[in-house]
């Protein structure tokens, strides 16, 4: 019988790009292959789940940290800063993953005809092994692929089916805080939304915590709860790890990276940019490349 593992692995084989990543026609789902370990790779992931379906991986986030390997999903309920790195994968036996964005909308739907309140202590990253039925709903989802025409279907019942199992899981609580109507984790959502679109210009936080609803006292401190930054800092990842990927994806040097995403000062970049990665710009891109082109 065809496993999960076996038809993800197929997939990524036919369709994952030079980085490992395969995009799929599901919205919000992605598969990701690596064939060697990685180095550091800096991020600030969406709310999602991830499955692991071979090989390991480690992920920090601020000063907890998080070991996972085959049979555990890797659970992720805020938009927060992540520092994550493939320590197990091999041509014989790669990493392999499948990735999800939960879909807040979709959520508070289920949570509505599910009832019960968000409870529980906000753990914005946990990691357990996989529920049987989420692995089930998503190999059906993936079967879905091998079929174009079902896709627009039946996609939409299998993700919905996908998030009530995470809902009726042991983290069922904290994923209901993200559809929650108009809960801090919404509001605070709808001004990481304008940050993760504006980086590049100055928002006054007096802006973002109208778009949430808050003073600005308030908001400082729900974002902070949410995402373990301030929005400041939360800005400033962002425009980093975007400056990072101009320069190692696609070649362009500091001073470009530093103006595209809205720097003024190049020194000032420079500092930053080595707070964060370890290195200055051109010395870490030049081994973030020497990394890629080994694996």
């Amino acid at each position: 019988m065809t496993t999960l593992l076996d038809t993800v692995q197929r997939y990524t084989d036919a369709h994952a790009d030079p980085a490992g990543i395969a995009q799929t026609p599901i919205p919000g789902m992605m598969l990701v292959r690596a064939t060697a370990p990685s180095g550091l790779e800096h991020a600030i992931w969406k709310p999602l789940i991830c499955l692991v379906l071979q090989g390991s991986k480690h992920v920090t986030m601020g000063p907890r940290s998080f070991a996972f390997t085959a049979g555990d999903s890797l659970l992720i309920t805020a938009d927060v800063p992540i520092v994550s790195q493939v320590t197990r994968a091999s041509l014989a036996a790669p990493y392999i993953s499948l990735v999800l964005e939960l879909d807040q909308a979709l959520i508070a739907e289920l949570a509505v005809e599910m009832a019960g309140d968000p409870a529980g202590e906000h753990i914005a990253v946990r990691v357990d092994a996989t529920d049987t039925e989420v692995a089930d709903a998503a190999l059906r989802l993936m079967r879905l692929l091998d079929r174009p025409a079902a896709v627009p279907v039946l996609r939409a019942q299998l993700v919905r089916e996908l998030h009530y199992w995470l809902l009726c899981g042991r983290h069922g609580a904290a994923i209901r805080r993200l559809g929650w109507p108009n809960g801090p984790a919404q509001r605070v959502a709808r001004a990481v939304a304008v940050l993760r679109t504006d980086y590049a210009r100055t928002i006054p936080v007096e802006r973002l915590a109208a778009l949430a609803d808050m003073s600005p006292s308030s908001f400082h401190q729900h974002f902070r709860t949410a995402t373990s930054l301030s929005p400041l800092q939360f800005q400033k990842q962002l425009r980093l790890i975007e400056a990072r990927r101009l320069m190692v994806a696609e070649g362009a040097s500091a001073s470009t990276a530093a103006f595209t995403v809205g720097y003024e000062s190049v020194p000032q970049f420079t500092r930053e940019y080595g707070r964060l990665f370890g290195l200055p710009p051109v010395r870490e891109t030049k081994a973030a490349r020497a990394v890629a082109s080994a694996t």
